[in-house]
């Protein structure tokens, strides 16, 4: 833990779960006009970050086994007290007041400590995303935030036309859902938010797809994410590249691939031997819209 009494209390009082924290993720954060929206946009786009969260799967391995999981990141983030799939809210005082109890009660120490797979940035006037992998493609963190992206626009604009209906705060299957995304990835079944049915997960990408095309569009973003998902799909989850380059090679094959497609370089497509040839060659993105940029987060 870094220096400060603020983590030297988190290590004290988690014990094992923090010492085990030993992850990284992907954060996204999206513009909103108040707290209050940024509650109510919450709830209405938490059926789908399952999928995000299959998209960006990258977390097969833990300790030097392949743990089953294409995001065991996910597992092990879940084992905080307030992480995971988050509540619906009248509003953000109702979501405040909650805050406020659970610091009251003595489960976490500030809001900061809020780790909820979406939530209303406590120092900015964004909602942001957090369930997602750390992705070693920059494509599929743009993927991604354009994705997040019209789905908190959308469902903004819906908000402003009152055709948004009251929450029923059923989202029990949240979890489970959220539990197949880490188990699968892109290549099994996820649960469809609108029938909560299992289903292949390339229907759940498209069906996403279709219901954000007019936001995506708006963004000027529409060719850009949809050539990515068809990428993405075609190419499948990074968690799946690194399993085939340890079978066929070692783990240390994995760590070779990860640091190149973090550098923007790629094998051709079904490749490995990553150590041994120099099979990757500059892929160089085209241009969009769409822009990441680097936060703090807390």
């Amino acid at each position: 833990p870094t220096a400060g009494a603020r983590y030297r209390h988190m290590v004290e009082d988690y014990r094992t779960v923090a010492d085990e924290q030993l992850i990284c993720g992907a954060q996204v954060h999206v513009d909103v006009p108040d707290r209050d929206t940024a509650v109510r946009v919450m709830c209405e786009v938490s059926p789908w970050l399952p999928v995000l969260l299959a998209l960006s799967a990258s977390s097969p391995f833990w300790q030097g086994a392949d743990t089953g999981y294409a995001s065991w990141r996910t597992m092990l983030w879940q084992r905080w007290p307030t992480a995971g799939p988050v509540g619906c809210f009248a509003d953000a005082d109702a979501y405040d007041a909650t805050v406020r109890d659970l610091v009251g009660a003595g489960i976490i120490s500030d809001e900061g400590m809020i780790y909820y797979d979406v939530r209303p940035s406590a120092h900015l006037r964004t909602l942001e995303l957090r369930i997602c992998d750390s992705c070693p493609r920059a494509e599929t963190v743009v993927l991604v935030a354009g994705l997040f992206r019209a789905l908190v626009t959308q469902t903004c604009e819906r908000l402003g036309t009152g055709d948004v209906p009251d929450c029923e705060g059923r989202h029990e299957w949240l979890r489970g859902a959220s539990w197949r995304a880490a188990r699968s990835g892109l290549e099994g079944s996820l649960v469809d938010p609108g029938t909560h049915r299992e289903v292949p997960a390339a229907q759940v990408v498209r069906e996403l797809l279709a219901r954000l095309r007019p936001a995506l569009e708006a963004h000027g973003d529409w060719q850009t994410v949809r050539e990515l998902a068809d990428e993405a799909l075609a190419d499948g989850s990074a968690a799946q590249r690194m399993r085939r380059i340890s079978r066929d090679e070692d783990l240390l094959a994995c760590v070779d691939a990860l640091i190149a497609e973090t550098r923007g370089e790629r094998a051709p497509r079904g490749a490995t031997g990553t150590r041994r040839q120099n099979l990757y060659a500059p892929d160089v993105a085209g241009s969009s819209p769409l822009s990441v940029r680097p936060l703090t987060s807390r």
